[in-house]
């Protein structure tokens, strides 16, 4: 009996007809597994992961091997961006005996949840020194048949083990002019200033640090700062990483080259860059920034969008190749002949313009379509001709899957990435999206008590708590949202969440440690409670929370939540200067602490007086580090910023502040903009 077919994961539904006889993670698995006396096989992935399909179409969709299963086995499945904690609790323990990890992760558990086998991909037969997966099956049933008590010892020691990896963070202050220069030299050492980026392949793009590099850059003036991040911005934007017909960004680039992706777009890698390159236009004006930003803006609102409002997570990288196959890069792909089916006499001009040659990039002299050369010695108007024609033509294929599941935390990033890109390019249809999405996320993610659901589909949230980073990447979009519309309803919401990371997130033991766990107090236990500073593909939940309650306290005056911030920081003064790439979003609200982060306070005598609309946007355009806007009349408008800040000569005014304090107020935006370095 497979249990998954009213679950809300597309990728749990994916394997709902398998003859496996899967389970959800629950209680109620591991009580089957204790009542029948099988050891426990714990599979996690998720919908766009290339290698979890091909092992489920190779050992799950096979009837042999699923009897063996269900013989001898209680199979979980879980998704692992349903259920981020039991993800990184059990691939800590894979890290750590095998010394690598990657998904699907295959581990093997006791009843009590405790793991004693891992794994990731095993192929159905045996295959450059692998054991086949029927092979790893046979032997955990034989040693849980026959050495049971060396299957105990083992798990016994790897739960140990993992208690005593705990962070045991102590503290320490933020990082100052010295860490953070320090940071910049390491990112400097590792930085390759050929292809733009850091370190070798696989390529995944540096989001969160070049966000630091700007907020440096901003505060400081270092050129070095900028060049790596407008150098290593080009180069994605002109490589395969980018999708040059259809706009937005793939998961990472398999060569150091950015030539070759690894074609499954995630909502979160796209929300971010988005943001990024917005934030690199605001800074340097650089027409490539502009339309980057605004093509994956318009890429997540065209395809990733949902019926609700809200954002789907990712479009797998696997679709059919119009033979049956499903192919990784089908979709996205082009040879000369194709070129010139579609283009007739242009398809060698979009050849060369496109870097698409017999031999190819790719695979079977296929090509992934780039920007090797500068557009301006090409024709415009007949390369506009030719993108449309060629988008067309890829509209005709089969197109890759798309897990529409809405993850809060990712929500929350577009949210904040469609709502400046939007307010910084004048189209309100952006800004709208970002308003529709957050919409959502009140409405179905959060309940009564402002606890925030994990996830939802279809207009109906899942069963899965929040973790630390859902909290953090809300209260971030509603932030943003709150500058940007001058809607002070949204700062109440960002509020109602960094109260939760306030109360149950924190080290209630030790609070002045300023360490984040990454689930609830009250939180369902697991074999350890999860807890990591440092970045993967998004910000961690730790520094994502240091932002948010940072940019609640600038917006409020909040004593506890800017301390809040300051000792979650301090481990960013530890790790910034050591490993700078694993904690970039750290030291660029490290940045925003140092610079105060500044408050604006624009008022005017209604919403619709044009002295207020200049201001506020040259106050968004600003480009200091981490600075709040709240916009309104000075009787406040939900904006405690606001309060007791008079027009000036009747006119609207801008204050530029910190810590509530302010300079004198200008109504003249040329005077803002350059205190505000913008």
């Amino acid at each position: 009996m497979n249990r998954l077919a009213h679950e809300t994961s597309p990728y749990l539904l994916q394997h709902a007809d398998n003859p496996v006889d899967w389970w959800p993670w629950s209680a109620e698995a591991f009580e089957a597994a204790r009542t029948a006396n099988k050891p426990v096989l714990l599979s996690v992935g998720y919908s766009s992961c290339h290698w979890c399909h091909v092992m489920a179409h190779e050992s799950f969709e096979d009837e042999a091997t699923a009897d063996f299963l269900n013989e001898h086995f209680v199979s979980i499945k879980v998704d692992r961006e349903e259920r981020p904690d039991v993800d990184a609790v059990y691939m800590e323990a894979v890290q750590a005996a095998t010394g690598q990890g990657g998904w699907p992760m295959t581990v093997f558990l006791t009843s009590d949840a405790e793991p004693f086998y891992f794994g990731t991909y095993f192929p159905p037969a045996p295959r450059h020194g692998m054991p086949s997966f029927r092979q790893v099956l046979e032997g955990v049933r034989a040693a849980w048949a026959d050495r049971r008590d060396e299957v105990a010892e083992v798990a016994g020691k790897i739960v140990r083990d993992l208690a005593q990896r705990e962070l045991g963070h102590q503290g320490g202050r933020p990082p100052g002019e010295q860490e953070l220069a320090q940071a910049l030299l390491g990112l400097t050492r590792e930085y390759d200033p050929q292809r733009g980026g850091f370190g070798g392949a696989p390529k995944f793009p540096p989001s969160m640090v070049i966000e630091f590099l700007l907020r440096h850059h901003a505060r400081t003036g270092a050129e070095g700062a900028l060049q790596m991040a407008v150098d290593t911005c080009e180069r994605m934007a002109r490589g395969g990483l980018y999708d040059q017909l259809g706009g937005g960004f793939a998961r990472y680039s398999v060569d150091r080259d950015w030539t070759v992706p690894h074609f499954e777009k995630m909502l979160y890698d796209n929300a971010l860059l988005c943001r990024v390159y917005a934030h690199l236009w605001r800074a340097t004006g650089s027409e490539l920034a502009r339309r980057v930003a605004l093509e994956t803006a318009d890429f997540m609102v065209r395809e990733l969008r949902t019926g609700d409002g809200g954002f789907a997570s990712a479009l797998d990288a696997d679709s059919d190749d119009g033979s049956g196959r499903h192919v990784e890069g089908a979709y996205y792909v082009w040879t000369p002949a194709q070129f010139r089916e579609v283009l007739g006499e242009d398809a060698d001009l979009a050849a060369q313009y496109f870097g698409v040659t017999e031999d190819g990039t790719f695979e079977e002299g296929q090509s992934v379509l780039q920007l090797p050369q500068q557009e301006g010695v090409f024709d415009a108007e007949r390369i506009a001709s030719v993108k449309r024609r060629l988008l067309a033509a890829r509209a005709d294929r089969p197109a890759p899957g798309r897990d529409d599941k809405v993850v809060a935390a990712w929500n929350g990033l577009a949210v904040a990435a469609l709502a400046e890109t939007g307010a910084y390019f004048d189209r309100p249809d952006l800004v709208d999206a970002a308003v529709g999405a957050a919409d959502l996320l009140v409405r179905l993610h959060l309940d009564d008590h402002a606890r925030l659901a994990r996830t939802s589909r279809d207009g109906r949230a899942g069963a899965n708590a929040g973790v630390l980073e859902d909290y953090g990447d809300v209260a971030e979009g509603f932030l943003a949202l709150a500058s940007v519309t001058g809607e002070g309803v949204w700062l109440e919401f960002a509020g109602l969440l960094l109260g939760h990371v306030l109360d149950r997130f924190t080290d209630q033991d030790s609070p002045e440690s300023g360490a984040l766990y990454d689930t609830a107090a009250d939180a369902e236990r697991l074999i350890r409670r999860p807890q990591d500073p440092t970045d993967n593909a998004t910000p961690s939940g730790w520094t994502a929370a240091a932002g948010a309650l940072l940019g609640y306290a600038a917006h409020t005056g909040s004593e506890p939540h800017r301390t809040a911030a300051e000792r979650a920081l301090g481990i960013v003064g530890t790790l910034g200067p050591r490993v700078p790439r694993s904690i970039g979003w750290g030291l660029a609200v490290a940045e925003a602490l140092l610079d105060g982060p500044r408050e604006v306070a624009v008022v005017g005598p209604d919403a619709g007086d044009a002295g207020v609309a200049a201001l506020h946007r040259t106050a968004l355009l600003g480009t200091a580090p981490g600075a709040v806007v709240a916009t309104g009349t000075p009787d406040g408008d939900g904006f405690p910023l606001l309060a007791g800040r008079p027009l000036v000569g009747g006119k609207a005014a801008a204050y530029v502040c910190r810590n509530f304090t302010c300079d004198a107020p200008t109504t003249d935006p040329e005077r803002l903009k350059a205190a505000l370095g913008g």
